[in-house]
């Protein structure tokens, strides 16, 4: 109940404040992004060019970077709007788009995290499993739940080596800062059939961490109300399929308001006193 009331306070302080959410983001998902945060209250900007994206970046609420559509100059936008923003006390937040489908991919999420500090680092199983080293099944830049056990050991594993709060999304998401963490339920498999569900999600978490400063209950909030907006969403396209249910999203996360979420859609993750799950 605790939680919930929290996540409801920051979704009203979200609204109120209409946080800027600077994204560098793939050339597929632009327009969901934008309308999603729209639709949720936040404020978008997409900004790529790398003699604009430190400016940008210094005045946002948030910086959002995906490498969905990866190129050498995306890469550098990011780490130049990063380092900017890290510099201006501007949270980051990265989206390994398909990292393991390609060394490249790996590589560059990687360099990303070297060279910027990321607050939030978003993926499934699979992605979040390459940035740690593991090898998990990835198809294109699409994945499921990657194999393996439960992606809260996961979770754990991958915020302890990369030093951030990690988000591993898919049938049940975790979000953890390698110490402490959530478990979230929620949201609908019609989410999977959406192309930039999961990258407007990661976007969604920026809007949250630009107006709470814990990145941890910040991304929980998000995780708990995009779920929420899920379900309701697919309620309302009653089953007509993906087109119905996208448009139905947008309109499910402008409706969100502090009772949204079930109460028990969101439970402590508890952790042994080595960093494991109990």
């Amino acid at each position: 109940m605790k939680m919930r009331k929290e996540t409801g306070e920051l979704l009203e302080r979200l609204r109120s404040e209409r946080p800027l959410v600077h994204n560098i983001t793939n050339t597929v998902v632009t327009n969901f992004t934008a309308n999603g945060l729209l639709a949720l209250g936040a404020s978008p900007v997409m900004a790529y060019a790398r003699e604009e994206v430190a400016d940008m970046a210094k005045v946002a609420g948030a910086l959002v970077l995906n490498i969905g559509t990866l190129t050498a100059e995306l890469v550098e936008a990011c780490i130049i709007a990063g380092k900017a923003a890290n510099e201006a006390g501007v949270p980051v937040l990265l989206d390994p788009v398909g990292a393991g489908a390609t060394p490249y991919r790996t590589e560059s999420s990687l360099r990303i995290l070297r060279e910027v500090k990321v607050a939030i680092v978003r993926g499934n199983a699979a992605e979040i499993a390459h940035l740690t080293g593991e090898i998990r099944e990835i198809k294109g830049v699409d994945a499921g739940d990657g194999g393996g056990e439960a992606p809260v050991e996961l979770a754990v594993r991958a915020a302890a080596k990369l030093g951030t709060v990690v988000a591993v999304t898919g049938r049940e998401d975790v979000i953890t800062d390698g110490t402490k963490g959530f478990v979230v339920a929620g949201g609908d498999e019609l989410l999977a059939r959406v192309t930039g569900a999961g990258c407007l999600l990661t976007s969604v978490m920026g809007a949250f961490a630009a107006v709470e400063r814990d990145p941890l209950r910040a991304g929980a909030a998000a995780l708990t109300l995009y779920g929420a907006a899920a379900e309701a969403a697919a309620v309302q396209a009653g089953g007509r399929g993906p087109g119905s249910f996208q448009i139905a999203f947008l309109d499910a996360l402008a409706g969100l308001s502090a009772n949204s979420a079930g109460a028990d859609a969101v439970r402590p993750l508890e952790l042994a006193a080595g960093g494991g799950a109990r």
